[in-house]
């Protein structure tokens, strides 16, 4: 019997902010590249994930999650989002089965309409409801929109996410290995490093300083002893934001520099030194120039 032949493609993962992509895209590759949050609108820029089989490569577009924009960098989020659907061999929606239909997934769907590409409906977090509620939950979606799948999972608990992964293969073409078979993203180390920063701080400042962050790499060598030096920039808005930041004798700063060393080891595999600044650029969010220089660059 004659093997079959390679597939590979891009696929987008697309949804209201908070509905679970970035824990579905690392539960497919199987490492931490996108960071999770409970907060909303976390991810900012489209992750590249990748996935690799013996049968197919699969790159993932984890888009910022598409909502009503209230700064330059809301608009960015959302015009990055949508650009992102017509450049890929499928798409998936997720939705949130706990939450319901609600006014943000009808915003998508419509938009969903003028785009030509297959869109698989995934519907997250099934862990939270009763089986007899989903397929009401079903029909509902079915009513506004032509699926060309749809498959319920728990991103969180991993449940029938490898039936995703065959339907998604269905829709691939034949097509080349794009990148090795143990690379898992497409992104610099040192992108993925801030984003693991930026989640740090997300879980430990809770409320208080909820998206007037942003976190570059300034330096990232391997010293002779083989101990990788990294040195990061934490810009906040504001001079009280940067006191929470730090924490009272630097005791928060000094946690997050903890747990992100820990998980930056993780994904490097050596030894790190992490070495963290918090400066303030008032109002960044809605600076064109600074935005650019912190790596935000819209989608034309």
């Amino acid at each position: 019997m004659a093997k079959s032949k390679f597939k590979s493609g891009f696929v987008a993962i697309v949804g209201r902010p908070n509905v679970g992509k970035s824990t579905l895209m690392n539960h497919i590759i199987g490492q931490k590249i996108a960071i999770m949050s409970d907060k909303p609108q976390t991810t900012r820029n489209k992750i590249h994930g990748v996935y690799t089989s013996e049968e197919m490569q699969v790159v993932f577009l984890d888009t910022p999650g598409i909502h009503k924009r209230q700064s330059k960098l809301g608009d960015y989020m959302n015009t990055t989002a949508l650009n992102t659907l017509g450049e890929v061999e499928a798409v998936l929606f997720l939705v949130d089965t706990a939450e319901g239909l609600g006014g943000g997934d009808r915003f998508i769907i419509e938009r969903l309409k003028d785009v030509r590409t297959p869109v698989i409906l995934v519907l997250n977090k099934i862990d939270r409801i009763q089986p007899e509620e989903l397929l009401p939950i079903i029909e509902e979606y079915r009513k506004l929109y032509d699926f060309a799948e749809i498959v319920p999972i728990s991103a969180m608990l991993g449940s029938n996410v490898n039936t995703l992964i065959e339907q998604i293969g269905k829709y691939l073409p034949e097509g080349p290995q794009y990148y090795p078979e143990d690379q898992v993203t497409d992104h610099p180390e040192q992108f993925v490093c801030a984003e693991l920063i930026r989640e740090k701080i997300l879980h430990l400042t809770r409320e208080e300083v909820p998206h007037s962050i942003a976190v570059t790499i300034e330096d990232m060598r391997v010293e002779e002893n083989g101990v990788v030096y990294i040195s990061a920039i934490i810009f906040v808005e504001r001079d009280s934001q940067k006191g929470i930041i730090i924490g009272k004798q630097g005791a928060l700063l000094k946690e997050v520099g903890k747990l992100a060393r820990q998980d930056i080891e993780n994904l490097l595999g050596s030894k790190t030194f992490l070495e963290l600044w918090v400066k303030v650029k008032k109002d960044w969010r809605n600076q064109e120039r600074i935005l650019k220089d912190l790596g935000f660059h819209r989608d034309m």
